[in-house]
């Protein structure tokens, strides 16, 4: 194995493992970003002086040693070392990485580069965190902050365009027309799928916003789109409506802040004003993670600056959104699973009340390329193995991925599909540049049916 790639393993090393090994370079993105986390934390020291004088700038040294040191471990193979802080999840974190030192065959300790990919990335973050930790009173510093700001201001032009053509749909949409409401619903979902592709973990924090109208691009990147189930997301939707059930609830597991986030408001908006759902549950991160990623503050964030928007059609989405939560419609939820390193099929055992809590849903909507490999273990699948087979379990409600691709790893295509794409472009599989609305449901009389 070349030095500075990581073998990407499955939790468990069980025969039963269906997928190769995936090789994917470590060397690169993380110390790049972890670079610009010290570089902001440093950036910011006159502002910890003015909040909190000397104590802040002693804090900011302590963090800014404690990355550096980190930085030199990841870059030469260090061991993993145990989290040291006392958040609620540190002896959940310490468990999964003693867990990971038991797999190793020949004793040695679990370092950077012999580590699962998925989870040293994740590593970082949470260590990132302990760092702040470790360095009162700047410990609730985001250092992701600025860059998802700048993410927000960067595509307002594109964001006027969505609140505008939403604002048009809500005055005059006829919501007994199922055709209509079809027509506008799978052009928001589609809206919400290619909004995924502003992701900063990837861009390394570098500005990777949304410049025009995202409406006026759906008909040429909808040939783009590798596996489109938008019709089953559809049906779902639409099966209860006229029974006794007391309304759809729809979770939306989000991913990236600014834009991204934008879209799926837009597309929560929609379901909740036309009666598609009657209940939409969102859920983000409880810390900041992989740069963009949306946290509590981002969400309360993003709705104040648009409900605080001069222009008149974004300032009434903002409003419109910030009743959504009042009224009971929207719901905002964080858990410390989201930010764990675990595959989801590992949910029911390790946060069993998170997993009854989304059994409870109609339609989970899990939105971007970390939640799809967390859903497939991060493992190189076959490219034709059934989206169901690599979820290895979970499925916990009809659920649906909405994601661009840019990870080393795709199931349900049709045979030859890959090697075709593989053919044409040998970035197909990390560029963004294609996609997935991948739908399985739980329920296989439905499934059948769809």
């Amino acid at each position: 194995m070349a030095a500075g790639h990581v073998l990407i393993p499955p939790p468990s090393l069980s025969a039963k493992f269906e997928g190769s090994f995936a090789y994917l370079t470590v060397r690169d993105r993380l110390p790049t970003i972890l670079t610009k986390v010290i570089d902001t934390i440093h950036r910011n020291k006159n502002n910890f002086f003015e909040k909190h004088g000397e104590v802040g700038v002693e804090a900011e040294k302590r963090a800014i040693s404690f990355l550096s040191k980190l930085r030199n471990e990841m870059q030469t193979d260090k061991p993993v070392l145990l989290l040291t802080d006392s958040a609620s999840d540190t002896e959940e974190w310490n468990r999964y990485m003693q867990r990971q030192q038991d797999l190793m065959e020949d004793g040695q300790p679990v370092s950077w580069f012999k580590s699962p990919w998925l989870y040293v990335e994740c590593y970082m973050y949470r260590k990132i965190q302990e760092a702040l930790a470790h360095s009162p009173p700047i410990s609730d510093f985001d250092a992701f902050k600025e860059a998802k700001t700048e993410s927000f201001f960067e595509s307002q032009q594109a964001v006027v365009s969505l609140c505008t053509y939403l604002r048009d749909v809500l005055s005059t949409a006829d919501t007994t027309d199922k055709n209509c409401l079809h027509d506008h619903f799978l052009r928001l979902l589609q809206v919400s799928l290619w909004g995924n592709r502003c992701d900063l973990s990837i861009s390394c924090g570098q500005e990777n916003s949304q410049k025009c109208n995202p409406m006026d691009s759906l008909h040429d990147l909808r040939r783009f789109i590798l596996v489109d189930d938008s019709a089953r997301v559809w049906s779902v939707l639409t099966a209860l409506h006229g029974t006794e059930t007391p309304g759809v609830r729809v979770d939306i597991v989000l991913d990236n802040a600014g834009f991204e986030l934008v879209t799926d408001l837009i597309l929560a908006d929609f379901m909740v004003s036309v009666g598609l759902a009657k209940e939409v549950r969102f859920h983000g991160k409880s810390i900041p993670w992989f740069i963009s990623d949306v946290t509590k503050q981002d969400f309360d964030w993003t709705l104040s600056q648009t409900a605080a928007s001069n222009h008149r059609h974004m300032s009434s989405c903002g409003v419109q959104w910030k009743r959504h939560l009042k009224d009971g419609a929207w719901s905002y939820h964080d858990h410390r699973f989201w930010t764990l390193p675990h595959e989801y099929c590992d949910m029911p055992a390790d946060a069993p009340d998170l997993y009854s809590a989304l059994q409870g849903s109609d339609l989970i909507l899990f939105k971007g390329d970390l939640n799809y490999r967390r859903l497939t273990g991060d493992r190189m699948w076959e490219h034709t193995a059934p989206f169901e087979r690599a979820l290895r379990g979970f499925l916990p409600a009809p659920l649906c991925s909405v994601r661009t691709l840019k990870a080393n790893v795709q199931v349900g295509l049709e045979p030859g599909r890959a090697e075709n794409l593989g053919s044409q472009d040998a970035d197909w599989m990390i560029s963004g540049k294609y996609a997935v609305i991948q739908f399985c449901s739980p329920l296989r009389e439905q499934q059948q049916g769809l």
